[in-house]
């Protein structure tokens, strides 16, 4: 149970998208997530088996709406590989 807390959601981009088409997949995961937990999450959430795993920092950013300035909290995210004939269906 403890596993499908790793992964919080998919990364839904138009980068991310691209890299679909070549069974790479994109995922936000907790910041305490190491590369053994997501492809075990992985696997519990989607049964497919992963071949690799990146996982990448992603910084804040400073932002500014309506002339007042803020940031974007940051976080992980996870590049995970498949195999040729696994897919990853997102509904």
């Amino acid at each position: 149970m403890i596993t499908l807390k790793i992964i919080k959601n998919p990364r839904i981009t138009e980068k991310a998208s691209f890299h679909a088409e070549q069974n790479v997949y994109t995922f936000d995961v907790t910041e305490n997530a190491n590369k053994t937990e997501i492809k075990k999450a992985v696997f519990a959430l989607y049964k497919v088996h992963p071949v690799k795993v990146n996982v990448l920092r992603v910084q804040d950013k400073q932002v500014m709406s309506k002339g007042k300035k803020g940031t974007k909290s940051g976080g992980k995210k996870a590049l995970v590989y498949l195999k040729k004939g696994d897919k990853i269906e997102f509904i």
